[in-house]
């Protein structure tokens, strides 16, 4: 069997499997987020915290919420990691500095799982599981809460209630990401992954010197690092490591989790508004943008020159042989489509092309289909800025979903798509206007721009991983990117809340013969053209300066 040709029955299986779980895990989480009734497990939490499940929010109360949690969030997990040192299972590994602990706190709060650090030689089992790992499950249920709430605005009317923030966060992470994630992990360590808490052990003699492996509690992590799209690695290879991915079939496994929730959370949107043909309109948006930047991807990456990359099948640098290029490329294009980050390849040594699809899949909003909740928010918004524009075309003021889209909702989502590139653009811009920064580039010209452009995109847009060549652990890029995963996660949410708010006081506009119909597939091709040209001529600029112009030269 050739390369492309399994590439192209890896994509297959793929489609599949999400085709066979979407209907049911998509009714599953309408059924868990519309539930009356509380779980025995789920009281006794309310009862510890002080929250009542049962009193509804205003998207102020919700949004205080949402900030209060990931501030203690951040605030626990420097400190687990300032204190490290003194603490048992720390495999002997020293507290981590101050700037570092900084960003691995924001990182892993903001469902970034950006690392400057290498996994196995930093951080211990404590601060591996009770940290990073709990981090991984609370910050996917606090994005699947944020698009909930805003469903509820869509779903709602004349009131200015978007659920509870403590119900909806405990449920998302006891009803389904934990059972999920446990199913998950067992066909990980059937599959090879380990789990277990051993020490640091001498692995033979490599060039006179010894190499040194410690285990960890891996198959747990990588199930709910896949599942809510966060993409920290236990291990500094991350999914391109054995212990972490060790077979093709745990490869196409891991893209599965990464995709199954954010494309199911649009049937749960349809149930919950109550029409599963609009759930069926943005499933179709996101799907055309997957599939449109899977197989641009697969060409560049198959369309090889030389005898070399002939007798490889591809551009195999920086890959897997374990994977290739299809399985590779199907991987990069998932975990950057989606907030993930996690890798099985280094997008650096893709084609400059290619290296340019992953960067362009964040610029997007990572919303096709984006993370856990993140990626059905941002598309929702999106979809809010099409029905502004065809209303522009045909003078008619826009409605979606029987709400009318005015000036208010229309400031909260321009802001809402201006916050991201600003902070890309602006950091990217310092990075390389300053003295200090540019010696972290290891390559010179346009590969090296673009090495700075996919680190700020990637830490902005809440995604996490890296174009390699780029030495991160720097007091400017750790402060830097801390800052910029905070904006870029907490200011667009913001916005999200304040629009589900004005969204939900609002009373429904009856359907007449001139409301756009935006089930139909012009409204989703109406959706796609907006998403590529507001993408486009925001970001087009930086990168013809980076990865357009190397992949031209090449």
């Amino acid at each position: 069997m050739g390369p492309v040709l399994a590439g192209v029955l890896q994509l297959l299986a793929l489609i599949g499997a999400l085709a066979l779980v979407y209907i049911p895990l998509g009714n599953y989480m309408a059924r868990v987020y519309s539930s009356n009734k509380h779980l025995r497990v789920e009281k006794w939490i309310y009862k510890g915290i002080g929250a009542n499940p049962d009193t509804e929010m205003t998207w102020p109360a919700y949004l205080r919420g949402v900030l209060a949690f990931s501030a203690v969030s951040v605030l626990f997990l420097y400190l687990l990691q300032r204190l490290q040192g003194v603490l048992p299972g720390s495999l002997h590994f020293s507290s981590v500095n101050p700037a570092q602990s900084f960003n691995t706190a924001v990182s892993f709060v903001t469902n970034t799982n950006w690392q400057s650090y290498s996994g196995e030689q930093t951080m211990g089992h404590v601060v591996q599981t009770a940290g990073l790992a709990v981090q991984n499950f609370l910050s996917a249920a606090v994005g699947i809460a944020v698009a909930v709430a805003l469903v509820r605005g869509f779903a709602r009317s004349r009131t200015g209630e978007l659920g509870n923030f403590w119900t909806d966060l405990v449920r998302g992470t006891l009803r389904i990401l934990v059972p999920l994630s446990v199913v998950a992990a067992v066909i990980l360590v059937a599959c090879g992954a380990i789990q277990n808490f051993s020490g640091i052990h001498e692995v033979g003699q490599f060039m006179g010197g010894s190499q040194q492996w410690n285990g960890g509690a891996v198959a747990s992590q990588e199930a709910i690092k896949e599942l809510g799209t966060n993409g920290g690695g236990y291990f500094n290879a991350n999914s391109a490591h054995p212990f972490e991915n060790p077979t093709p079939f745990t490869n196409l496994f891991e893209i599965f989790l990464i995709l199954c929730i954010p494309f199911a959370l649009t049937r749960t949107f349809g149930v919950m508004v109550g029409n599963v043909k609009q759930g069926y309109a943005i499933l179709a948006t996101m799907v055309t943008i997957w599939l449109g930047f899977t197989v641009l991807m697969m060409w560049t990456e198959f369309a090889h020159h030389g005898p070399a990359l002939q007798a490889a099948g591809g551009a195999m640098e920086g890959k897997e042989v374990r994977f290739g290029v299809g399985g590779s490329s199907i991987f990069a294009v998932a975990t950057t489509l989606t907030s993930t980050g996690a890798v099985d390849s280094f997008h650096s040594s893709f084609t400059g092309l290619g290296g340019g699809i992953t960067m362009l899949s964040m610029m997007l909003g990572e919303i096709a289909p984006g993370g856990t909740g993140s990626g059905l928010y941002g598309m929702l918004i999106m979809a809010v800025i099409a029905v502004f524009i065809a209303g522009l075309m045909v003078g008619r003021t826009p409605e979606y979903l029987g709400k009318k889209i005015g000036g208010r909702e229309m400031k909260l989502a321009a802001c809402y798509i201006l916050i991201t590139p600003a902070l890309v653009l602006v950091f990217t811009a310092a990075s390389m206007a300053l003295p200090t920064p540019p010696h972290s580039m290891l390559n010179s010209g346009a590969h090296g721009f673009s090495e700075v452009l996919y680190a700020f995109t990637s830490a902005a847009n809440n995604n996490g991983s890296a174009f390699a060549g780029l030495n991160a652990n720097t007091d400017w890029y750790n402060t830097m990117t801390g800052l910029a995963m905070l904006l870029g996660r907490f200011l667009p949410m913001i916005f999200v809340l304040a629009l589900a708010g004005s969204l939900a006081e609002q009373k429904p506009v009856p359907v007449t013969a001139g409301t756009l119909r935006t089930e139909k597939p012009l409204f989703t091709g109406l959706l796609v053209g907006a998403i590529l040209i507001i993408t486009g001529l925001t970001y087009f600029p930086a990168l013809a300066l980076g990865p357009l112009a190397e992949g031209l030269a090449s």
